[in-house]
C-alpha cells in the first residue's frame, strides 16, 4: 500500500505548527536571540510551503506551487541565516534572497499550470545547496556548543543528501522515472524530512538553551562596567594560558595597572567621571595589546593584563603605549586622565606559577608607586639557585638558634 501524500503533508503542517508553537515559548520568547527568532521564521516558512502542496491538481497550483517552491527554500535558507548568527553575522539581505527567487522564477516559466513538478531540478538543488551550507555552519560552531552541535549538524546533513539525491535522480531519469517515484517521490521524501524536522527542532531548542547559558556564563566572567574580564574570569583564562606556556616552554609576561590617585577623581568629578576613566582605561588597553593578550579588571582601578610571548622589555613598551593612549582619549571637557603605574614580572621566573607571578607583580607595582607613580617598573628575576642557597641559610640559622 502506498503512501498517501496528501495525509502525510496534512500531518507534516500539524508537526511545523506544533514544533513552532514549542520553538516559540520555550525558545525565543526566553532568548529572544537572532538564533532563534531564525528559527522560528524556518519553521513557518516550511509550514506554509507544505500547506502549498494541498492545491496540487487544483487551478490554484499555478501560482501555489512556484510559491511553495520558494517558500520551503526560504524555510531552509532561514536555518543557514540562524546557523551563521552563532558563529559571525547574519546573511546579506541578497545571499538571504537569491535562492528562493531563483526558485520561484524556474518554477513560474516550467509550465506550473499542468507540471506539478515545475521548477523541480532548481528547487531541489537550492534545498540541498541551503541546506548544506545551514550543516556546514553547525559543524564549525565554537567550541561552547560542542555537546549539542553533532546531532543537529548530522541530521541536517543527511537531509542535503537527500535532496542532493533526489535532484541527481530527477535529472537522470525525470520526474516520472521508476527510480525517482519509487525512492525519492513526494510521499518518501516527506516522511523522512518530517522525521527529520523533529530531531533538527530539538538539537535545536537544545542549541538554543546552550546559547542561553554561554551568555550567561560570559555575563559571570565579565565586568559589567568596562566589558573586561573581572577577576575569576581573568584567573580561569589565564591560567589555562599559563598551563600552554609551561608545556611549550615559551615566555610570557603579566602586568598589573593602577591609576593614580584615583580617588581624588571621584572626589573632584563625582562617581559618573571615575566610570568614565575606568571605561576609557579599559578602551586604551584593549585598543593596544595584542588579540591574543588577556586583559582583565583585578578590582577598583587595577587591571592586570597577560602578555604570552611577550619580554619584559616588550612589557614596558606596551605600558607606555597604553599611558600614551589614556592621556589623548577624547574625555569630557575639564576632565584630566590619571597617570597609571605598572608592575611587570616575567612569568617564567615564578615557573609559571600565576599566582606568584601575581604577587611578584604587585610587589614591583608598589615598587612604582613608592617611586613616584606614572612608571613601569619590572620585577627583579629571580635566581632560583640563589633562592635556595639563601632558603637554606636562612632554615640553617633558624635551626641553630634553637
Amino acid at each position: 500500500m502506498g503512501l498517501d501524500i496528501t495525509t502525510l503533508r496534512v500531518t507534516f503542517g500539524a508537526v511545523a505548527v506544533t514544533l513552532f508553537v514549542l520553538f516559540y515559548l520555550v525558545s525565543y520568547r526566553q532568548t529572544r536571540s537572532a538564533y532563534s527568532g531564525w528559527w522560528c521564521a524556518a519553521i513557518a516558512f516550511i509550514f506554509v510551503g507544505t500547506i502549498g502542496y494541498l492545491l496540487d491538481g487544483t487551478p490554484q497550483q499555478v501560482w501555489a506551487n512556484p510559491l511553495a517552491n520558494a517558500v520551503l527554500v526560504a524555510g531552509t535558507v532561514s536555518v543557514w541565516a540562524g546557523a551563521r548568527t552563532l558563529r559571525t553575522t547574519r546573511p546579506a539581505v541578497v545571499q538571504l534572497a537569491a535562492a528562493p527567487l531563483l526558485t520561484l522564477l524556474a518554477s513560474a516559466v516550467d509550465d506550473p499550470a499542468t507540471n506539478t513538478w515545475s521548477g523541480g531540478p532548481v528547487f531541489l538543488g537550492m534545498m540541498a545547496l541551503t541546506i548544506g551550507l545551514a550543516s556546514w555552519e553547525l559543524w564549525h560552531l565554537p567550541a561552547s556548543y560542542r555537546r549539542v552541535q553533532a546531532p543537529l549538524a548530522v541530521a541536517s546533513g543527511l537531509l542535503a543528501l537527500l535532496y542532493l539525491a533526489r535532484c541527481i535522480v530527477f535529472l537522470a531519469v525525470g520526474q516520472d522515472g521508476y527510480v525517482f517515484t519509487t525512492y525519492f517521490g513526494s510521499a518518501t521524501s516527506t516522511l523522512v524530512t518530517m522525521l527529520l524536522l523533529v530531531v533538527v527542532a530539538f538539537s535545536a531548542a537544545a542549541l538554543s538553551a546552550e546559547q542561553v547559558a554561554s551568555a550567561l556564563r560570559i555575563r559571570a566572567d565579565r565586568d559589567a562596567l568596562t566589558g573586561l574580564l573581572n577577576r575569576s574570569g581573568f584567573l580561569d583564562v589565564a591560567r589555562l594560558q599559563t598551563d600552554r606556556l609551561a608545556r611549550a616552554e615559551h615566555p610570557g609576561t603579566l602586568i598589573l595597572a593602577d591609576l593614580d590617585f584615583f580617588k581624588a577623581v571621584n572626589d573632584t568629578y563625582g562617581h559618573a567621571a571615575g566610570d568614565a576613566v575606568l571605561q576609557a582605561f579599559a578602551e586604551s588597553a584593549t585598543t593596544t595589546v595584542r588579540s591574543t593578550d588577556i586583559v582583565g579588571r583585578y578590582g577598583g582601578e587595577e587591571f592586570i593584563f597577560l602578555l604570552p610571548g611577550a619580554t619584559v622589555s616588550r612589557s614596558e613598551d606596551v605600558a607606555r603605549s597604553i599611558s600614551m593612549a589614556l592621556r589623548t582619549y577624547g574625555a569630557a571637557p575639564g576632565l584630566e586622565m590619571p597617570t597609571v603605574s605598572y608592575g611587570i614580572t616575567a612569568i617564567e621566573a615564578s615557573d609559571y606559577d600565576l599566582m606568584a607571578a601575581i604577587a611578584s607583580a604587585d610587589r614591583a607595582l608598589y615598587a612604582a608607586k613608592a617611586g613616584g607613580r606614572d612608571r613601569a617598573v619590572p620585577a627583579p628575576r629571580i635566581d632560583r639557585s640563589t633562592e635556595a642557597v639563601a632558603a637554606e641559610a636562612r632554615e640553617a640559622g633558624r635551626l641553630g638558634s634553637q
